[in-house]
């Protein structure tokens, strides 16, 4: 099976997502090919593993390039021999929804199990990793998106429950939940190294923070609560990992309210300074499958986070306190009872431990998304006959010449004229495409019995006659 995957702009765990479904095709000698910006290519080395061709797809409506962006797919993607593309990301999505529509017709389906038979066309699943996080304009432009890939895609995966519900909404025809494991970390850092990473804020608890520095992160919430604990002895120390646009912001909003933070950029050595912190924070205004997230339960740490998006779903009520996004009192709050109370804390750490057994790992998530191929694409077992319960047949590719089907003859007028059905047994004639009750009888006889295998299935297609009868012209 070929696969394409398509993405934009990413610095996180989208891009970290598609490396690790196109490594794991690779091992299972599934060939790829990732579409997408030549930064985001460079920053997660999609070279080693599949096929990389630079596609520039850009993070906000440019429609000068991203008409060039829908031409380069069309191009690509027809040429490429593709079964599955699988697009991460709304706008890479939706463009690739328009270029494929652009490149040939959708075909009608003849199953109402919606088997995704198709003429010539890849089948295209996507994922959708983000919630909007704005109104006015760019929330419009949002909608609009979620509807051009609700009518385009063969599946929607979504990260959270309330994308689901959105994309639901939309008219998807196919929703169901993605499968976005953190990478496995290696085995937990020892307690040196775990001293040594944080030994420019020795003077306190470390109170730690992992993200992009964007609005969606609610990184500001965070700042602001820190003012709330300064009466804390000895004073908890902020640290927040990470880079983004809002730096130089942020940076001020904690010398403006007299936080000690410390702003230390990228790192790489995240497992060792999850082991090092007092507790672990996620202020985020949204999030899907946060792999921070994942990684802190991991690491057994003290947890705070916002009750929003796919958080709930991954900590449960018992591996982190929740708090409300937006509201830096109730963080304060709950920063406050885990660094003043040691046995809170243990059963904090003690919970994340036992969350974290659960959680899936990458063979799970590359075996989840074959699995949607397979479903996408029609390649799975063979479909019980809607008229002879009980045969196996292949589903029919839906064709766009309408046919005209004729009944079969009646068991009575069979009797009475003594003829048979050699038509229908030579194969020039088919039972008519109608879905019949399971519970209903079958035919019996030497017409009912098909030259086709049997075994017993719940599935339900159709079948139709192989060669249409042409309408006669009128007149």
């Amino acid at each position: 099976m070929r696969v394409a995957f398509v993405l934009g702009t990413s610095g996180g765990g989208t891009g970290a997502h598609v490396a690790m479904l196109a490594a794991g095709l690779a091992a299972r000698a599934e060939p790829a090919a990732v579409f997408g910006p030549a930064r985001t290519g460079r920053d997660f080395r999609f070279s080693d593993t599949a096929t990389f061709v630079p596609v520039e797809i850009a993070d906000r409506p440019r429609p000068a390039q991203d008409l060039r962006t829908v031409t380069r797919l069309r191009r690509l993607l027809s040429s490429g021999g593709f079964d599955v593309v699988h697009a991460h990301g709304m706008r890479a999505g939706a463009l690739t929804a328009i270029a494929l529509r652009a490149q040939m017709p959708r075909t009608r389906l003849l199953s109402t199990r919606r088997h995704a038979l198709r003429a010539r066309r890849p089948a295209l699943v996507v994922t959708v990793h983000n919630a909007p996080v704005a109104g006015g304009a760019v929330g419009a432009i949002y909608r609009a998106l979620e509807l051009i890939v609700a009518r385009g895609a063969d599946s929607v995966l979504c990260v959270s429950a309330d994308l689901e519900a959105r994309m639901r909404a939309a008219g998807a025809r196919r929703v169901s939940a993605a499968v976005v494991p953190a990478p496995a970390t290696g085995p937990a850092p020892s307690s040196a190294s775990a001293r040594a990473a944080a030994v420019s804020l020795a003077r306190g608890p470390v109170v730690l923070a992992v993200g992009r520095l964007a609005v969606q992160k609610g990184l500001g919430t965070l700042i602001e609560a820190a003012a709330h604990w300064s009466d804390l002895e000895p004073r908890p120390q902020l640290m927040i990992v990470g880079e983004g646009p809002l730096e130089a912001e942020l940076k001020a909003q904690a010398v403006s309210l007299s936080v000690p933070a410390e702003f230390a950029g990228r790192r790489t050595d995240v497992p060792a300074l999850l082991a090092s912190a007092a507790v672990f924070v996620l202020p985020s205004n949204w999030e899907g499958q946060a792999l921070i997230l994942q990684e802190a339960l991991r690491a057994g740490v003290p947890i705070v986070a916002t009750r929003t998006g796919g958080n709930p779903a991954l900590t449960g009520e018992d591996a982190a306190l929740l708090v409300l996004p937006g509201d830096p009192t109730q963080l304060a709050d709950a920063v406050r009872a885990v660094l003043s109370d040691p046995a809170l804390a243990g059963r904090l750490c003690k919970a994340a431990l036992d969350r974290a057994q659960s959680l899936p790992d990458e063979d799970a998530a590359v075996s989840a998304a074959l699995s949607e191929y397979r479903h996408v694409t029609g390649r799975q077992l063979p479909c019980e006959c809607s008229y002879w319960p009980g045969v196996r047949m292949m589903p029919v590719i839906a064709s766009p010449v309408k046919v005209r089907t004729r009944r079969p003859p009646r068991r009575g007028a069979r009797a009475a004229t003594g003829t048979t059905s050699s038509a229908r047994e030579s194969g020039r004639c088919r039972p008519r495409a109608e879905m019949r009750p399971a519970d209903s009888p079958a035919p019996t006889g030497p017409a009912a019995t098909p030259s086709v295998t049997t075994s017993p299935s719940t599935s339900v297609t159709t079948c139709r006659r192989p060669q249409p009868t042409a309408r006669r012209p009128p007149g």
